[in-house]
């Protein structure tokens, strides 16, 4: 496993990060527990999850403290990343990025996850009605309480990225070391101002949905075979993009990958980026990922990529120059 530095921080952490929202909803907890088990066999330390996911909020959380309780240096051995934000229940406060919220998610998710501490607490969204002196209040709180140890962020824009720095500075805080965003070949908008804010601030960029919910992982070879066929939203969205993703798919042929491993591979060459989230569900799945690790893209083939899927210029290079 390769492993590399989350942001501009001291904390080594694997280059791909399991990602459990399926924990609950999709996957059984004995074949949760097994997945997180095969994460380790291959050296992956990084696990990603949220207070909301689950059929029931909180429901994959319950799932991994249940994990870690079982001992062998499960917890030891892991660094563990959950968010805040997202309505656990009907009363008021029971959501966003209050103080008094942050303090009682923050506990519920210790008591779920089984844990004293949570390496890495992330705001799943921006919290448009709460300032930053708040927010960082309550985080400030909780690092002297020892409950966490580092702050990130996910699907912020780059000027959130720069008001919540500023914010830290002016408390002598460290402020956010990761974002976590929606990025792969098919959706590159954060290169416009969210990876330079990032490249800027020292923070590491988390992917998710590196595969475009499958739409990269080798579909229309899939559908053609009868694999797996699409149907409502992911079947229009082949569509619309089918002739990208067969030069795509052709590509990774062509570079002897399967494609799933090719787009992975890509998003490990970007800038800032500390680790794509993946969810395998199978052993085939997981090592189909691992590959990524181990493959090489040429100059040639990156520049082809780009022509299939052409990328974002800084802004504000990329529409006003």
């Amino acid at each position: 496993m390769d492993f590399t530095y989350l942001g501009r921080t001291g904390l080594q952490v694997s280059r791909l990060c399991l990602g459990t929202m399926n924990f609950g909803p999709r996957t059984s907890e004995e074949d949760s527990h097994a997945i997180m088990d095969m994460a380790h066999d291959v050296g992956i330390n990084f696990f990603d999850t949220a207070n909301r996911y689950g059929t029931e909020p909180g429901e994959t959380e319950t799932i991994i403290g249940d994990w870690f309780a079982s001992g062998g240096g499960r917890r030891e051995r892991t660094v563990i990343a959950t968010k805040v934000y997202g309505e656990m229940g009907d009363w008021p406060n029971e959501g966003k990025l209050s103080a008094l919220n942050i303090r009682r998610a923050l506990d519920a998710s210790l008591r779920r996850l089984q844990t004293d501490y949570v390496d890495l607490y992330q705001f799943h969204h921006v919290d448009r009605n709460t300032p930053w002196e708040e927010i960082w209040q309550a985080i400030e709180v909780a690092v002297q309480a020892g409950k966490i140890l580092y702050a990130g962020s996910s699907n912020f824009a780059g000027w959130h990225i720069a008001d919540a720095q500023a914010a830290a500075a002016r408390r002598n805080l460290m402020g956010l070391v990761s974002e976590q965003s929606l990025y792969n070949l098919l959706v590159r908008d954060i290169e416009l101002e969210v990876v330079p804010a990032a490249e800027n601030y020292g923070l590491g960029i988390i992917p998710w949905s590196p595969l475009q919910g499958g739409l990269l992982g080798g579909v229309i070879k899939k559908e053609n075979t009868g694999v797996r066929r699409l149907e409502g939203r992911a079947a229009q969205s082949l569509n619309e993009h089918r002739d990208e993703i067969q030069a795509y798919e052709d590509l990774a042929e062509e570079v002897g990958a399967e494609p799933g491993t090719l787009g992975l591979a890509w998003l490990l060459t970007r800038p800032a980026v500390t680790a794509p989230i993946i969810g395998p569900r199978t052993r085939d799945q997981l090592d189909s990922a691992l590959a990524a690790l181990k493959l090489s893209l040429s100059t040639e083939q990156l520049s082809r990529l780009d022509e299939i899927f052409p990328g974002r210029k800084t802004a504000p290079e990329d529409y006003a120059w």
